[in-house]
């Protein structure tokens, strides 16, 4: 499966434990990620990540595309909820596109949790036919 993996500065550490928590899950899939989450979650697991431009430097963009061509099976988006900064990646431009092509998308810790979980357990396979 293809797993998008997005978050906002403030949420990167905890996109990096995450993967951390779930690199034996994450291992065995496709991952791509706006630039810095990228080279981040890297760093701290040593996942191969396929990464594109910084999230406000037309990352979110790529990765919106990617969603947009059905390429995408799970998007993880870590979101600061109460204040983003402007050149942070844009939240509603994700979520319209994951809903417009029926990818499951995780904008919080335990979402995230749920979805990879459900991923382990083959839950998420009916995303191939869908394509």
């Amino acid at each position: 499966m293809n797993i998008g993996l997005i978050a906002h500065d403030s949420k990167k550490k905890l996109m990096q434990n995450f993967c951390i928590a779930y690199r034996g899950i994450l291992c065995k899939n496709d991952l791509y990620a706006t630039g810095t989450t990228g080279r981040l979650i890297e760093e701290v697991t040593n996942l191969s990540i396929h990464k594109y431009l910084a999230g406000h430097l037309g990352g979110a963009q790529q990765l919106g595309a990617q969603i947009e061509q059905n390429e995408l099976d799970l998007v993880i988006f870590l979101r600061e909820p109460v204040s983003p900064k402007s050149h942070e990646p844009d939240v509603d431009s994700t979520v319209r596109l994951c809903d417009m092509h029926n990818i499951p998308l995780a904008t919080n810790l335990a979402t995230a949790e749920l979805l990879i979980k459900s991923l382990d357990r083959g839950d998420l396979e009916w995303r191939e036919m869908y394509k």
